[in-house]
């Protein structure tokens, strides 16, 4: 795989911030296609075909694959000007949205994904909510009209952000979540008030302190150049190693990072995230099948899936 630009790169999306030089490292979504796959990944040229269709994307950029084989084959060091050309980019996404990462008024909260070439489901790293802090959380709860749901969404990005970007045990955050619901006499997350979950925002940093000796960075730049060097560290992850082991997927492949606008699957009772196929994974069969749950469980396997959203719609034409 080459670390230049190709054939594959489509046009420029409208106020796409201009390429430094001839190698380039980030893609608008606008700037995708199917036919990009080795660049964009499999997530990314997905979504970036779904754009240049006109389907209801959310903005976002892409990170390519070249830019993790440069890293790996580097000493994990990134390419010269990667990080400038993510900036470059997060300010043109900000500018289409009319919002900036992390601010006081009107935040831009991102999730941060991998997207390897060939499908690898569960074997690599993701970090939701990205950009939220002790100033959006409170714009977003106004904004939304919903507190519970804004410091919902910060809890869950400080204990993504500690166990994935800076290696916290998941057992710490688990503990400290259920001790909390002990005291408090519940038995569901759900059922943790907006001051029950902005404790909890507390006592998580408190545990990611206990277990790194540092705070977790507050400055949601940092926070993005951190997230996006632990996706690239996943491709290389022991469970991700065995999965292309077992697959026969070559190692050399690389993952691309999307950095996409957050859709919040845990907003309300009308919110959720979910997987939906065109044909049923386990037989092959062309039928419209998927599953879903509130948040993001139903993707990050957390927790068991609700289904037959999809395969109720297969009767009608497969509209999900």
């Amino acid at each position: 795989m080459t670390t230049h630009a190709d054939s594959r790169t489509g046009p420029r999306s409208a106020g796409a911030p201009e390429p430094a030089s001839d190698e380039r490292y980030v893609y608008d979504l606008a700037e995708g296609s199917a036919g990009m796959r080795e660049l964009l990944g499999g997530k990314g040229a997905g979504v970036a075909e779904m754009t240049r269709l006109g389907l209801p994307v959310p903005d976002g950029f892409t990170v390519t694959t070249a830019a993790c084989v440069a890293a790996m084959t580097n000493d994990h060091r990134w390419p010269g000007g990667l990080w400038d050309e993510i900036v470059t980019h997060l300010e043109a996404l900000e500018r289409r949205t009319g919002r900036r990462l992390g601010a006081a008024d009107r935040p831009l909260l991102v999730s941060v994904r991998s997207g390897a070439v060939r499908s690898m489901p569960g074997m690599m790293d993701t970090i939701l909510d990205l950009g939220i802090t002790d100033e959006s959380v409170e714009a977003l709860a106004a904004e939304s009209g919903d507190p519970r749901f804004a410091w919902d969404a910060y809890r869950r990005f400080v204990q993504m952000y500690g166990e994935v970007v800076e290696g916290v045990p998941a057992c710490a955050f688990e503990d400290a979540l259920t001790a909390l619901k002990d005291r408090r006499g519940l038995r569901w997350d759900n059922e943790l008030t907006a001051d029950d979950l902005r404790e909890l925002v507390t006592t998580f940093r408190g545990e990611a302190r206990r277990a790194t000796g540092h705070d977790l960075p507050t400055d949601p730049h940092e926070q993005l150049r951190r997230a996006v060097d632990a996706v690239f560290g996943s491709w290389d992850s022991p469970r991700a190693r065995v999965y292309r082991e077992l697959n026969d997927i070559p190692d050399d492949l690389g993952t691309a990072v999307n950095v996409m606008q957050m859709v919040f699957g845990n907003k309300g009772d009308t919110s959720a995230t979910g997987v939906c196929f065109t044909r049923n994974p386990a037989t092959g069969a062309r039928a419209s099948t998927g599953s879903w749950r509130r948040g993001a469980a139903a993707c990050g396997g957390v927790c068991a899936p609700r289904g037959g959203w999809c395969r109720a719609a297969s009767a009608s034409g497969g509209r999900c």
